[in-house]
């Protein structure tokens, strides 16, 4: 691609949350891992320009494994969880640590509600520690809190100042983000999770940008989970037209048009499904690298 249009279409069709899909980062390293039920997952594994780390797991469409394989996965998921955890704060995680769990988006909107729905199917631990020491310590669970702030136009309230508020409660030695994200392939959906100890910025699967969850913000380390969900409706249609290899020149007048249509999103038609079987997925991998629980 040459020239200004060229340019254009470049920095108008990366509109992505994935770090693989990005470029960003160096250091990159890519590795193939088969999983207890016959499942094989792909990591990609990269450390950004300022320095955080990105972990981004696929394992191909969740609504096409069995029980075996998704418990298998989750397992595998929660060791990925931990294992960074225990890189962002320098110390195997034990009954003291203080883990808060942020779940954002709206529980309304299926798009967006990954967070709120990983979060009901979570086991919180931190009451037991103050009502029945002996039942906690027995678990050998960290002292786990969560919180579903919801979004500005259900509270009126930013979600990130609601989540600030639980933190200086709280006073979590880590607080772990999860919400829904955009990809650029279709390809992704339903068949990624990312990891990112730089935190993330709540709605940004939907394309509505809020207050940046990360150390800077919140006063402690953020681990950021995401779930691909939606794909921007224009990357859509770019990554159509390259895939069918049209010149640029030929679709350069679209460009306009399609830099006017960003505010739409596209989710799968099966969303509700791929949210079900997701969301389980990766609140058993909490449960397992945290607390306690099955699948």
């Amino acid at each position: 691609m040459e020239g200004k249009e060229g340019e254009r279409k470049a920095s108008l069709c990366v509109r992505t949350d994935l770090a693989c899909e990005a470029g960003r980062g160096e250091e990159v390293e890519e590795n193939a891992c088969s999983l207890e039920g016959g499942i094989t997952v792909h990591v990609h594994r990269c450390r950004g320009a300022q320095g955080g780390r990105y972990v981004t797991v696929f394992c191909g469409k969740v609504t096409l494994l069995g029980e075996r394989e998704k418990a298998s996965l989750s397992r595998f998921l929660s060791g990925e969880i931990r294992r960074m955890a225990e890189q962002i704060l320098g110390r195997p995680l034990d009954a003291s640590t203080r883990i808060l769990v942020a779940g954002l988006g709206n529980p309304h909107m299926t798009a967006d509600a990954v967070g709120p729905e990983v979060l009901r199917r979570t086991t919180p631990t931190r009451h037991l520690k103050a009502h029945d020491a002996a039942v906690y310590h027995a678990l050998g669970s960290c002292e786990l809190s969560m919180i579903a702030p919801g979004v500005l136009g259900q509270t009126g309230i930013e979600s990130g100042v609601l989540v600030k508020g639980a933190v200086d409660h709280v006073k979590p030695h880590l607080l772990v983000a999860v919400d829904a994200l955009a990809a650029r392939s279709c390809e992704r959906l339903a068949s990624t999770f990312q990891l990112s100890d730089t935190g993330l910025s709540p709605g940004a699967g939907v394309g509505n940008f809020r207050l940046p969850m990360n150390r800077e913000s919140m006063g402690c380390p953020v681990m950021g989970i995401g779930v691909p969900t939606v794909v921007d409706s224009s990357t859509l249609v770019l990554d159509a037209l390259e895939r069918a290899q049209i010149p640029v020149e030929q679709y350069a007048g679209l460009m306009e048009v399609l830099e006017n249509g960003r505010s739409f999103v596209v989710s799968p038609k099966d969303c509700d499904e791929i949210l079900s079987v997701t969301c389980r997925i990766l609140a058993g991998a909490l449960d397992h690298a945290f607390g306690v629980g099955e699948l």
